[in-house]
C-alpha cells in the first residue's frame, strides 16, 4: 500500500514533514498503545433515537458478536465522529437520504469505541479542539493569534494532512470485521482515511464547510463538496502549500453535490417557507430558534439576544426555541443570568417523546412563549434542532454546518476563521444574513427580521428557488455516488 503521508495527490512531502508525521503517530502509540493486531468483534444494533424515523443501525465494535447480519446489497455506512455537533448533523442528513433512497444506513462513530486506540486518539484531539473553541470565545488575543490562524491557514496546509493520514493508520483496526464491499460515506475525514487504510473498497469523503483545507483530504476516496467555490479551491489545492503551484486533484476524485440536507427538510421546503410568510403576514409571534453547538460556546451572545427578545415575547411579538444540546449547565447559567427567563419558559428536558410531539404540532399549530430543550443523549441533542427547524422562522447560528440548511438564518460570530465562508455562501445564495460579528449588529438583524417584511420574505422565496436548482440535494447525491462506486 502506498504511504499516504509521503505523497498527496502527486505532491511529494518533504523529509521533514514526513518525519514529523511519523513522530505524531509514534507519540500516540506511546500514549494509547498499538492495537493494529486486535481482532475486534462487530455487531449491529438499532439506534435508540434514529432507528424509528430513519432506520439507522449502530455499528458496535468490541461489544461481542451480533445476530443481525450486514445487508451487503442495500447497506451503506455513515462513518463519523463526535467533534461538536456538525459532523453528527451531516451524518444524520446522509442517513436520512439513504433511507429515502431505499438503503439501510449503518452508523459508525469512531469516537464511541472506548477501549480502542482509535477512539483514544480521536478523543484527545476532540478535547483539544473543544478547549480551543471555548478559549477563542473568551480571549480575543487567543482567538486572533492562535485559533483563527490555525483554523484558517494551519489546517489548510498539505503538511497537516500528512500527519493526519499517519495518525489515521491507528484508526483502521475498528474496521477489521466489517464487510469491505459495503460503501461508506465519511462525514469527517478521519473515518474516510481510516476506512481506506483498512481496505474498504468504496469510500466517499463528504467535505464540510466552504473553506478548502488539506485537513479534509482522504486520497483514494471520492471527495464531495457543497459549493462551487469549494470545488475550485480543492481542484487546484489552492494555497495548500503557501504560494506553491501544486498538482491538482484529478477530476474523477472530486464532485460538487450541493448541500447535505435531511430528506424530511428538503421535501417540506415549500410548505415550511409558505408557512413562515403566512405567519409574518398574520402578525403571529416570530419564532427564533437558538441552537448552542457541541462546544457550548457563545453563551454570552445568546444571553444578549434572549434579553433583547424577552419584552417581545411578553407582548406576543416573538417566540423562542432554545436548544442547549446536551449542555444542561448552559441553560442553568442562562436562567441565573436573565431575569424572567425561567417564568416565561416551558422546558422540554430529556423527554424525547415530548420534544417530538411539540415539534410536530408546531409545524402547523400556534406557538408562543419560550421553549427550552435539553437532551442528555447526543442523538436527541443534535436531532432536536432538525425537528424544530421546520416550524421555526429564523435560525440563529454560527456559520458552520447549519449555514447550509434551507431555513432563513441570522449568522452569529464565527468560531474559527474557516466558518466565515459559510456565511458568505449563504448570503450569496439568499438564504442567510451576513455574519454579525458583535452583539449590536446581531440585535440590529433581530430587529429587522421582526419589524420589516422584506428580509424574511426574500429568504423564503429564495430557498424555494434554490430547491428547484438542486442546491439542497447534496446528501442524496453523496449516497448515489457511494452506491454507484459499487454498482
Amino acid at each position: 500500500m502506498d504511504d499516504k503521508s509521503k505523497v498527496i495527490f502527486g505532491n511529494e512531502m518533504s523529509e521533514k514533514t514526513y518525519k514529523s508525521a511519523q513522530r505524531s503517530k509514534e507519540k500516540y502509540i506511546r500514549k494509547y498503545g498499538d492495537d493494529s493486531m486486535a481482532d475486534y468483534p462487530v455487531k449491529l444494533a438499532e439506534n435508540a433515537v434514529l432507528y424509528e424515523p430513519l432506520g439507522v443501525y449502530d455499528i458496535r465494535v468490541n461489544e461481542g458478536d451480533g445476530e443481525i447480519p450486514f445487508d451487503t446489497d442495500k447497506g451503506i455506512i455513515v462513518g463519523n465522529i463526535r467533534m461538536g455537533f456538525g459532523h453528527y448533523r451531516i451524518s444524520i442528513a446522509m442517513a436520512s437520504a439513504a433511507k429515502a433512497l431505499g438503503y439501510t444506513p449503518y452508523w459508525m462513530d469512531l469516537n464511541s469505541y472506548t477501549d480502542t486506540t482509535c477512539t483514544k486518539v480521536i478523543g484527545a484531539q476532540n478535547d483539544l479542539y473543544s478547549l480551543g473553541s471555548r478559549l477563542s470565545q473568551k480571549s480575543r488575543v487567543f482567538n486572533k493569534t492562535v485559533w483563527e490562524p490555525m483554523n484558517y491557514e494551519g489546517f489548510r496546509q498539505l503538511s497537516y494532512n500528512s500527519s493526519d493520514q499517519k495518525n489515521a493508520e491507528l484508526m483502521a483496526p475498528v474496521f477489521r470485521n466489517i464487510p469491505k464491499d459495503i460503501p461508506i460515506i465519511g462525514t469527517h475525514v478521519w473515518p474516510a482515511q481510516a476506512a481506506l487504510h483498512a481496505g474498504m473498497k468504496y469510500v466517499v469523503n463528504a467535505i464540510p464547510d466552504n473553506w478548502p483545507m488539506a485537513l479534509h483530504l482522504a486520497e483514494g476516496a471520492t471527495h464531495t463538496v457543497q459549493t462551487h467555490q469549494s470545488y475550485m479551491g480543492y481542484r487546484i489545492l489552492n494555497g495548500f502549500s503557501k504560494d506553491k503551484v501544486l498538482k491538482p486533484i484529478p477530476a474523477e476524485d472530486l464532485v460538487y453535490t450541493g448541500h447535505y440536507i435531511d430528506h424530511e427538510l428538503v421535501a417540506a421546503v415549500e410548505h415550511d417557507c409558505d408557512a413562515r410568510i403566512r405567519r409574518k403576514r398574520d402578525g403571529e409571534p416570530m419564532r427564533f430558534l437558538l441552537t448552542i453547538g457541541g462546544a457550548g460556546a457563545q453563551k454570552e451572545l445568546f444571553a444578549a439576544v434572549i434579553k433583547y427578545l424577552i419584552p417581545a415575547v411578553r407582548t406576543g411579538k416573538a417566540a423562542l426555541y432554545i436548544n442547549v444540546g446536551d449542555y444542561k449547565a448552559v441553560w442553568d447559567e442562562l436562567v441565573a443570568d436573565i431575569d424572567g427567563l425561567s417564568e416565561l419558559s416551558e422546558t422540554h428536558f430529556n423527554d424525547w417523546s415530548d420534544t417530538e410531539a411539540f415539534a410536530n404540532a408546531a409545524v402547523d399549530g400556534k406557538v408562543d412563549g419560550i421553549h427550552a430543550f435539553w437532551h442528555e443523549n447526543i442523538f436527541e441533542a443534535v436531532y432536536c434542532t432538525n425537528l424544530l427547524m421546520r416550524s421555526a422562522d429564523v435560525l440563529l447560528t454560527k456559520p458552520s454546518e447549519l449555514a447550509f440548511y434551507p431555513i432563513p438564518k441570522l449568522f452569529l460570530r464565527r468560531i474559527g476563521g474557516h466558518e466565515k465562508w459559510g456565511a458568505i455562501h449563504s448570503a450569496e445564495m439568499g438564504d442567510g444574513t451576513l455574519e454579525c460579528r458583535d452583539i449590536p449588529h446581531t440585535l440590529q438583524m433581530v430587529k429587522l427580521f421582526m419589524t420589516e417584511d422584506d428580509i424574511l420574505y426574500n429568504m423564503c422565496e429564495q430557498i424555494k428557488k434554490n430547491k428547484t436548482m438542486g442546491l439542497y440535494d447534496g446528501a442524496y447525491e453523496a449516497v448515489k455516488i457511494a452506491m454507484g462506486k459499487k454498482n
